[in-house]
């Protein structure tokens, strides 16, 4: 501990002791879990972040997660694709421990999301900043954010993460959308040894590190616009684009049949509502049998949504990774929401193998989403994340 400021005395503090990273391809969730554990496992463990395949048998998983890790509190989701220290990866798990002596740590589950409160929101707010208070690692204000894992398809986010932003006041606050491998079925959170549907996980984090939450994207406004004319905000879905039916006004868009419209064109040729000066993508999730479709954000009728095109998706990002290290330095670690959609888009473009590398260099550990939170927004084909750094 510093004698004059009070904080850690971070000029010698080894990385390891503030992360540890992990990564497993054992499909056995017993074996998986004791890979995780050998890997991270030491006497100042605080908190793990995981995020999982949704093809693990989950109910093991959890068991041998909860065996494992003993008395360590476990926070993750299941994703449609894991980041970990080698890059992108599919049908593993990718974690991450934070070390107690420089995160102080709290969470809470979300059960019921339509009913989610204010007064809910701000009793949760408060008992979880209660506790980094008592920790007393740094300061609340401007050492504090907060992460949020919610159910994929619980189409809920918008609700929730507007109520919690409510109470989170000015402490940022980021996070993403569980996925199941891209099979539209079942996503999950996982909190207290069990994974849950219908679930958000709130994760307060306080730490003398410094850090900054962000978001990016590559996509541009064309001057294409659609207006939505009729849709059912609950089920997030538009039944009519310029009074015609959605998906066949989406199809003369692109240029291709009805029938033909894929995950390909989603990724490829989005659409995004324009609030102010930003440009924030609703993307496409099904074209539904009656040729409606079906969005992962909120939609109602009367928005406008502007046709967007890809610029470059690695120099973005790797602009955005630039433009940190200006600010913070050099990040140590950054957790990372990126939207299934950058990933399939960088795969059709034959760009995935250089994206994973250059994840697996700027150390970030993380998950593909089904759509990302970045200070009380939900928004989509964004990465999104925080990064951190020592003080200088």
């Amino acid at each position: 501990m510093n004698p004059i400021s009070g904080m850690p005395d971070f000029s010698t503090q080894p990385l390891d002791d503030c992360f540890r990273t992990a990564m497993t391809e054992a499909t056995d969730p017993d074996a998986a879990a004791q890979d995780l554990a050998r890997q991270l496992l030491h006497p100042h463990l605080g908190c793990v972040l995981f995020f999982c395949s949704a093809e693990y048998p989950l109910d093991q998983l959890a068991t041998a997660l909860d065996q494992h890790f003993g008395g360590v509190m476990l926070l993750g989701c299941t994703t449609a694709g894991e980041i970990s220290a080698a890059g992108y990866g599919r049908g593993c798990i990718s974690a991450v421990g934070l070390d107690l002596r420089t995160f102080a740590v709290d969470c809470t589950l979300i059960r019921g999301l339509e009913s989610f409160s204010l007064v809910e929101a701000q009793q949760a707010v408060e008992r979880m900043l209660g506790h980094c208070r008592q920790v007393n690692l740094a300061p609340v204000k401007d050492h504090t954010f907060a992460l949020t894992l919610l159910d994929g398809l619980s189409s809920r986010e918008e609700l929730v993460l507007n109520t919690l932003s409510a109470a989170l006041g000015s402490i940022p606050h980021f996070g993403g959308s569980a996925g199941d491998d891209n099979h539209l079925s079942h996503t999950h959170v996982y909190y207290q040894g069990r994974f849950v549907t219908g679930a958000a996980v709130v994760v307060m984090v306080n730490t003398w590190l410094d850090f900054e939450v962000f978001t990016t994207h590559h996509l541009k406004p064309t001057d294409s616009k659609l207006v939505v004319t009729d849709a059912d905000s609950s089920t997030r879905t538009v039944l009519e684009l310029n009074a015609e039916p959605a998906a066949e006004e989406y199809a003369r868009l692109v240029g291709v049949p009805v029938d033909e419209l894929s995950g390909k064109h989603f990724a490829l040729d989005a659409l995004a509502v324009r609030i102010r000066d930003q440009f924030y993508v609703r993307s496409i999730q099904r074209v539904n049998p009656d040729r409606s479709l079906t969005f992962y954000c909120a939609v109602d009728t009367g928005i406008v949504l502007t046709a967007m095109t890809p610029g470059e998706l690695l120099p973005n990002l790797r602009l955005r990774f630039e433009q940190l290290r200006q600010r913070l330095g050099e990040p140590v670690l950054i957790l990372g929401c990126d939207c299934f959609l950058r990933r399939m888009e960088s795969e059709l473009r034959g760009e995935d193998k250089r994206m994973s590398e250059f994840l697996a260099a700027n150390r970030v550990i993380g998950f593909n989403t089904y759509g990302e939170q970045f200070n009380g927004m939900h928004i989509n084909q964004t990465f999104t994340g925080v990064a951190f750094a020592f003080p200088r």
